[in-house]
């Protein structure tokens, strides 16, 4: 047979082999699966994700070695759902997410592929692990969650504005963990004689519709809730406080770094480079089970000078003093 035929029946081969087989790796590499819940073309997202690998570069982990097979979920529900069920399909040796909704969506597709998360408030509360000291399952990962934050949102926001007398928290139900947020935010505002108003919203219009309120009430103030959905809509969000002069805090540096007048949080960016860790120990032969779910360990107040003259706030020395980074 001449080379030229030769070649072809090899193609015709190659093609008629299920994508099973196409996708196998060479021998000795790892796989890994990463599905985000943000968009390709956000910078923060890409930062993430360059932590980890850094991260997992640090441990020895580098190309041909290593692969990583990435899906951008965008925060829509259906792409969540139909990327999470490819990636599983792919048969990786760990996947890694960011997200409640990425990992529901996981955690259904699989009970066996090893899952490694970061970012996601209530693991024990929405099923994921048994406990945060023995997760039990084929999930582990770093909680986002410390019970005393919520309380230091409506602190923080007052410090700065103490004419505010009615908060909101804005949240979108289908994607928020909003369980383990509302209750101690509601204890916080009984404490300090403000009304609490828990604000479901859905869309923009609904969020508009929540901002504008607090704008024409006397003393209003906003918390965003860790949300997904929050994130998605923070360009959004953050133009609506600032056009209807709403204070407002937030729970992520990109919200202070994006226009917001401030944010207290954990570092999410230190979180996905300590994940690397956890994907290290389950390729050497860990079981995610005996893994313990580990709790932030760093934190940080930012404050946007910009907006707070914009909004003619006078940030006060008792903030300055404690933050991690000032915006002017």
């Amino acid at each position: 047979m001449r080379r030229r035929e030769v070649l072809a029946a090899l193609g015709g081969a190659a093609a008629a082999l299920p994508l099973a087989a196409l996708g196998q790796q060479p021998a000795g590499m790892r796989r890994i699966g990463f599905l985000s819940a943000h968009d390709e073309r956000d910078p923060e997202a890409q930062r993430r994700l360059g932590a980890l690998r850094e991260g997992l570069q640090a441990l020895g982990w580098l190309a041909p070695k290593l692969t990583i097979e990435v899906r951008w979920a965008a925060g829509e529900v259906d792409r969540i759902r139909a990327y999470a069920a490819e990636l599983v399909d792919l048969k990786p040796d760990v996947i890694a997410t960011n997200s409640t909704p990425t990992l529901a969506a996981l955690q259904k597709a699989s009970r066996t592929i090893p899952i490694v998360f970061v970012a996601v408030s209530d693991p024990v509360g929405d099923g994921f692990v048994a406990s945060y000291a023995n997760p039990g399952g084929n999930i582990t990962g770093f909680s986002s969650h410390e019970p005393s934050v919520p309380g230091k949102w409506l602190q923080f926001l007052r410090e700065c504005d103490p004419g505010i007398v009615h908060v909101a928290a804005i949240y979108n139900p289908a994607t928020a963990p909003h369980g383990i947020f509302l209750p101690p935010l509601k204890s916080a505002a009984l404490a300090s004689s403000v009304e609490f108003i828990p604000a479901p919203v859905r869309n923009i219009a609904e969020i508009e519709a929540v901002v504008a309120g607090l704008g024409r009430a006397q003393g209003g103030g906003l918390i965003t809730v860790p949300d997904l959905s929050n994130v998605v809509h923070r360009e959004q969000i953050i133009a609506l406080a600032a056009r209807h002069r709403v204070p407002a805090v937030y729970y992520r540096k990109l919200f202070a770094e994006g226009g917001g007048l401030m944010s207290f949080g954990p570092d999410d960016v230190d979180q996905y480079r300590r994940s690397a860790s956890y994907i290290d120990r389950i390729l050497k032969g860990e079981s995610p089970a005996g893994l313990p779910v580990q709790a932030p360990t760093k934190f940080e107040l930012v404050v946007n000078l910009r907006t707070a003259e914009a909004l003619g706030i006078t940030i006060p020395s008792s903030i300055l003093m404690r933050v991690d980074a000032v915006i002017e």
